[in-house]
């Protein structure tokens, strides 16, 4: 049995960078989730792939709680959770070179201009999540806003550190270019086109 507590982590007790390895308590792979929504992909990879960790994060309270509970009752012992704000965590906190895998899906469009500056997906959130990756680490991005993708396609294009992958990679939790978020699914029903990237670090 796991308790939410030892799912739970307050980042902002936590001085200076992140040390995965005493967040979780012993050296694997780290692979990251960005706005894990309920929890349905984090909970599905870390199940099938217990030799990594997964660390997720979420800002909406209700989301967080739900899916935290969600990794306690399924009793998975490779995932933590924090809610926090992902951008600075990134650009603050998260060590050169730690995660195996970044995992950016439907993130929030802000789309009225006035809140743009909200946006997760900035020029330093990018240099970032860059230097974050290790080499030959996977970062995948998904989103159904059209305007939104366009400034993330800008953002990332030409970075000579970032090599275009086909975004489906089962290994990754992308079937048939289908990652089976709750977001996803509910765009697909409702016929949003879908985009997509992904890519490998040199």
């Amino acid at each position: 049995m796991v308790s939410i507590e030892e799912v739970t982590v307050d980042v902002e007790t936590i001085e200076g960078a992140i040390d995965f390895a005493a967040i979780f308590g012993y050296e694997r792979p780290v692979e990251m989730e960005i706005g894990c929504g309920k929890g349905t992909f984090l909970l599905r990879q870390a199940r099938g792939h217990p030799e990594r960790n997964y660390f997720g994060i979420e800002w909406a309270n209700e989301f967080f709680r739900y899916s935290a509970d969600r990794m306690a009752r399924w009793g998975v012992t490779n995932v933590r959770m924090a809610r926090t704000d992902a951008r600075h965590l990134m650009i603050h906190r998260v060590p050169v070179g730690s995660l195996s895998a970044l995992h950016v899906y439907h993130p929030d469009p802000w789309p009225k201009k006035r809140h743009h500056k909200r946006r997760l997906f900035t020029p330093e959130f990018v240099e970032a999540a860059i230097r974050a990756l290790r080499s030959g680490a996977r970062w995948a991005i998904q989103t159904d806003h059209a305007e939104y993708f366009e400034v993330i396609r800008g953002l990332t294009a030409g970075r000579q550190e970032l090599e275009p992958v086909a975004f489906d990679d089962a290994e990754y939790g992308a079937e048939g270019e289908r990652t089976e978020t709750n977001f996803e699914v509910k765009y697909v029903r409702e016929g949003r086109p879908i985009h997509r990237l992904a890519f490998r670090r040199r």
